[in-house]
């Protein structure tokens, strides 16, 4: 006799009368008592978050929702305009731009906060310590040419606005930890150790912050998807009131001219 097989999950179950999510009843528990944050939050770290590490995870949230007509969002219009019948078609279309120059900046970043702190010989308690570990990361990554994660933005030269936001609503929720401190002394110590100020962009603080949170590095890209999911819905019920990407394609098109390859 073959034995039942069984397919363990902590996620959720149903049955012919009831759906049960981490636990809990979903109609009777969670439905209007639980807000689509921290629901997001708990799915993802298998723990109920408490109400400040909610508003922090939610100030991430926002601050990753959009950013103007990036590429993901070009996309995303541009393939409603050639599939108007495919929203679903057109959202993964502009979540699939997601990588190291839009949106990954947050996975990439916390990954290279998390690398530096394991490095150290001893976990940095003070300014000091912190500010001489960026150093030594930052020289490192110069010595290398290799890209520092999370610093500069291609719009937002001197300040990226989201940042010190997020700074500031961490430390009032008691979620400020060791990757929020490093970044912090990451950008004070680049303008001497890299010879130019850059700014800490939004992305990569919202990596910084996710860390601090608790969540693995190989979900931040996974949260930052979740938000721009909003930003490119809102992008895609704009292009069905007042479409604009037939007028990029047209305009594309229009002023294409063949030059062979040399």
């Amino acid at each position: 006799m073959t034995a039942e097989r069984g397919y363990p999950t902590s996620i959720g179950t149903s049955d012919a009368d009831t759906i049960s999510l981490l636990g809990h009843d979903l109609a009777g528990d969670l439905m209007g008592k639980t807000g689509f944050g921290e629901l997001a939050f708990w799915l993802a770290s298998g723990r109920r978050p408490g109400a400040g590490e909610v508003r922090v995870f939610e100030t991430v949230l926002v601050a990753l929702a959009d950013h103007g007509f990036t590429p993901t969002a070009i996309a995303a219009r541009l393939t409603l305009y050639s599939a108007p019948e495919s929203i679903q078609g057109a959202l993964a279309a502009g979540l699939l731009g997601g990588g190291s120059r839009f949106l990954g900046v947050t996975e990439d970043t916390g990954r290279f906060l998390a690398e530096v702190l394991a490095s150290a010989e001893r976990p940095p308690a003070t300014a000091a310590e912190f500010d001489a570990l960026a150093r030594t990361a930052l020289a490192e990554r110069k010595a290398e040419k290799r890209l520092v994660p999370g610093l500069g933005h291609p719009v937002h030269k001197r300040q990226d606005p989201r940042t010190p936001v997020l700074v500031r609503v961490a430390r009032e929720e008691g979620t400020h930890g060791p990757h929020l401190a490093l970044f912090e002394a990451i950008g004070r110590a680049a303008p001497d150790v890299l010879g130019k100020p850059l700014p800490l962009n939004g992305a990569g603080v919202c990596g910084a912050a996710l860390a601090d949170l608790g969540f693995p590095v190989e979900l931040l890209r996974g949260v930052a998807l979740l938000a721009r999911t909003a930003g490119l819905l809102g992008h895609l019920a704009e292009e069905l009131r007042r479409p604009v990407a037939g007028d990029v394609y047209l305009t594309v098109d229009r002023n294409a001219r063949y030059v062979p390859d040399s």
